[in-house]
């Protein structure tokens, strides 16, 4: 087969054209008289060797036609035939012999051309003519002055006749078109000025608009445009070709707005913000506007109602962005298309009337609408309804199966945050419920505090604190952090809380409890059995310090938590020197003790690392931040507390942050009182006395019968098991507190007294009188204490006592503060 010529070799003339073929003329016996320099260049032979040979000896292969027969004809033949090069070989071509009216001897002109060069010229005249009259891309033939000169067929049917056309602009074609292509020029005019001045062509251009012939359908064509020039270069004008591709613009749309579903929908776990989303990537590419019903019951995080009649008690929600969006009931009539949806689980396509003319008299068009049913494997969570008013194409079968898609994956967003919303909820419960809902009663520190949980997307963390009343008028107090999120977290921290608890009632001194609080969170760190299974490694911080309101000393310990801040009396504000520890669970160094005397009215605060660590800052500026606000220690603790919160960088908390702020109290010199008795039985009758008379000075001469019985108690154990002094010590505080200390380390235990037993019912009556009791150790020995309840009078004027020397107390400090 031949090769087609290069584009840019095109010759429009057919290869037997007189101007192009091969020519010889033959008389009327067979001989060459005449021979062109086109048959030198076919076959070789040159005019001196070719005039006045016989052609059939000359050109004629062994086969095939015989030219002089051919030139014998009284008409005009065409043929194929082989004709002999001079070198001899074989040409194939194609042969015209044109019979003449002669008297001088000529008989016949006989044209010849390479029968490939042929069938070459006509494959491209076939192309050009089914170009004019079949092809679907629309071709336009512009004069210099941009108006129409031709058009083929197709731009003929797009027009609706070309012939009214002719001569006229290019903008009179689609008045209302525009190229929605990037980086050409906007507007036709323009494109087409640019193509005749440069001759640089522009290919694949985007233009949309409404066709004379269909102009209720908007269309997409792609356009190119190039120069026509004549044989000298100069310009004749340019054509247009152009490209129906409607269909594929419309589904690579539908594509790519998939595609941005896929990424955007769904993604934030948020009822109302999914329903934006899918308005967001919906509109304005197939709807002007989309609403979203759903029952209250999803967008708050329950079970969708099963039984209930399709198109009650739902919120409907529209705007374009979760801030706009607004929320109002809606119900749907029982034969609306809206209620045929819900329950048939199908699209409907229908039209909403129009709505009643606003004050100006103006009317709004119906709209042309879509109602899709949200539906998950489990129910149908609500409806989606696409509308659409400018635009007044229908919406057509591929647009309703793209309203599906979107509606389907929105249902499986919508359902996620709703899942998502019930566990966080349920997280968040557990947690609350696991932390302190009232703080106990107890006289040593004011407390306030504040818990903010993680941004609802994070889930709720293991953040715990808590203030636990000790004996001997101290309190405890705790803050920890188990690291991670979720209902693990949560049930974790809750544990761990009730642990710190309980060691916290055994009396032990911080270092120790969180040594044996390591022990326990190492033990659930390691595989469940055989099966090499394990919960998972947990990392937890905690900080415990006990606070003696009689000393007026703090001894904390932390397991690699933040110390905490102090801001004592005088508005000094620093860290404590507390070095953390490891966390919890690693077992690789002991806790120490670190002791610390604070003033009357200092405040300590205990934290979390969600109140100073952020993204965008250093834990260094979350530290200052905090130290600036406790500057204003002066200040309610609930102020105090509101103002580091505020203090916090805006934006979705990233962590949960636990803040808890205690101002300390000492108590009164004359509500404690100290005997030191010596290793002797006779003490004992002293320190009965001793107890009587200090209790009538504190009012408390009603309980003088059981105080001294269970001060007797407790004085003849200790010089009875122990060497060296006993000390009794006496507190009036909510309760009255009595408390022996010796140097012994081993502790008595309650025990039931056999009939023939000399001993052993001394514990028990003091169990029996008081309303707690226990031993607690220390570095010299150990203390029993007993706590006998107060009667409700004398208990109510203690406490009125004690509010008005804290408020007289407060009062001072805020005066000094504004002074």
């Amino acid at each position: 087969m031949g090769r087609f010529p290069h584009a840019a070799n095109v010759d429009f003339h057919s290869p037997l054209d007189p101007s192009k073929a091969a020519t010889a003329v033959l008389d009327d016996q067979g001989r060459i008289v005449g021979w062109g320099p086109s048959a030198q260049r076919l076959l070789g032979h040159s005019a001196e060797e070719a005039l006045g040979q016989s052609a059939t000896r000359l050109l004629e292969t062994s086969s095939g036609l015989r030219l002089s027969a051919l030139c014998k004809a009284h008409q005009s033949r065409s043929v194929v035939m082989d004709l002999r090069h001079r070198d001899g070989r074989t040409v194939r071509a194609a042969v015209t012999i044109s019979p003449l009216s002669h008297r001088s001897g000529a008989a016949a002109v006989v044209m010849a051309a390479e029968l490939d060069t042929l069938r070459s010229w006509e494959a491209q005249l076939a192309m050009l003519q089914g170009l004019a009259t079949e092809s679907p891309v629309g071709l336009t033939i512009f004069d210099t002055e941009r108006r129409v000169v031709w058009g083929n067929v197709s731009t003929d049917l797009e027009l609706g006749g070309i012939a009214q056309y002719t001569g006229r602009s290019a903008a009179d074609l689609f008045p209302e078109g525009e190229f929605i292509s990037r980086h050409h020029p906007p507007d036709e005019d323009q494109v087409m000025d640019h193509v005749l001045s440069t001759g640089e062509p522009i290919i694949g251009m985007h233009y949309r608009g409404r066709a004379p012939a269909d102009p209720v359908r908007e269309h997409v064509w792609s356009c190119s445009y190039h120069r026509l020039v004549d044989a000298r270069g100069e310009p004749l004008g340019l054509f247009e070709e152009s490209l129906d591709i409607t269909d594929q613009y419309r589904a690579q749309e539908r594509l790519s707005l998939l595609v941005r579903a896929g990424k955007r929908v769904g993604a934030s776990l948020d009822v109302r913000r999914t329903a934006a989303e899918l308005a967001d990537v919906a509109v304005p590419q197939l709807a002007d506007e989309v609403l979203v019903d759903l029952p209250p019951a999803v967008i708050e995080g329950r079970q969708p109602p099963t039984r209930s009649a399709p198109g009650h008690g739902l919120l409907r929600m529209h705007g374009r962005t979760p801030e706009e969006f607004r929320t109002s009931p809606v119900s749907y009539a029982p034969s609306s298309p809206q209620a045929m949806s819900l329950a048939t689980g199908r699209c409907v396509v229908g039209d909403t009337p129009p709505e009643p003319a606003d004050e100006a008299g103006t009317a709004a068009a119906s709209r042309s609408c879509l109602f899709v049913p949200l539906l998950t494997r489990e129910a149908v969570l609500g409806l989606a309804t696409f509308r659409r008013t400018s635009n007044p194409d229908p919406f057509g079968p591929e647009e309703q199966t793209l309203a599906m898609e979107l509606a389907e994956r929105a249902a499986v967003g919508i359902d996620n945050a709703r899942q998502y919303t019930s566990q966080h909820a349920a997280a968040l419960v557990l947690q609350r419920s696991l932390l302190p809902r009232h703080l106990p009663q107890q006289s040593a520190v004011d407390v306030a505090y504040r818990y903010l949980p993680a941004d609802s997307r994070v889930g709720v963390g293991g953040d715990w604190f808590d203030v636990i009343p000790l004996s001997g008028a101290r309190v405890g107090l705790t803050v920890g952090d188990v690291v991670g999120h979720g209902m693990h977290a949560a049930a974790t921290m809750g544990r761990l809380r009730a642990t710190v608890r309980t060691l916290a009632l055994l009396d032990l001194d911080p270092a120790e409890l969180l040594t044996r609080l390591d022990d326990l969170v190492a033990q659930e760190s390691e595989p469940d059995g055989d099966d090499g299974l394990s919960g998972g490694a947990m990392v937890v911080t905690c900080l415990y310090a006990i606070y003696d309101p009689v000393s007026g000393r703090c001894v904390w310990a932390s397991a690699g938590h933040p110390p905490p801040m102090v801001a004592d009396a005088s508005g000094s504000v620093a860290a404590s020197p507390l070095t953390p520890g490891p966390p919890l669970g690693l077992g690789v160094l002991p806790y120490e003790n670190v002791e610390l005397d604070l003033s009357d009215g200092s405040v300590v605060a205990f934290f979390t690392d969600g109140v100073v660590e952020d993204r965008g800052q250093d834990i260094d500026s979350g530290i200052d931040r905090l130290a600036e606000v406790l500057t204003w220690q002066r200040c309610p603790l609930e102020e105090l507390c509101d103002r580091a919160l505020s203090a916090l960088p805006p934006g979705p908390q990233v962590d949960d942050a636990t803040l808890l702020l205690v101002r300390t109290r000492r108590l009164d010199a004359r509500q404690v009182a100290d005997l030191e008795l010596p290793s002797d039985p006779a003490m004992v009758a002293r320190a009965r006395t001793l107890t009587e008379r200090q209790l009538g000075t504190w009012g408390l001469s009603e309980l003088s019968f059981t105080a001294e019985l269970v001060v007797s108690e407790l004085v003849t154990n200790g010089i009875r098991h122990a060497t060296g002094p006993v000390v009794l010590r006496l507190i009036r505080d909510r309760c009255l507190l009595c408390e022996v200390s010796d140097s012994a380390h081993t502790a008595p235990h309650l025990r039931r007294a056999r009939r023939d037993d000399e001993g052993g019912r001394g514990l028990f009556l003091v169990a029996q009188m008081s309303q707690r009791w226990g031993t607690r150790y220390t570095s010299s020995g150990k203390t029993i204490w007993a706590e006998l309840a107060i009667p409700k009078g004398l208990e109510r004027d203690h406490e009125q006592e004690q509010d008005a020397s804290s408020n007289a107390a407060r009062g001072s400090q805020r005066l000094a503060g504004h002074a």
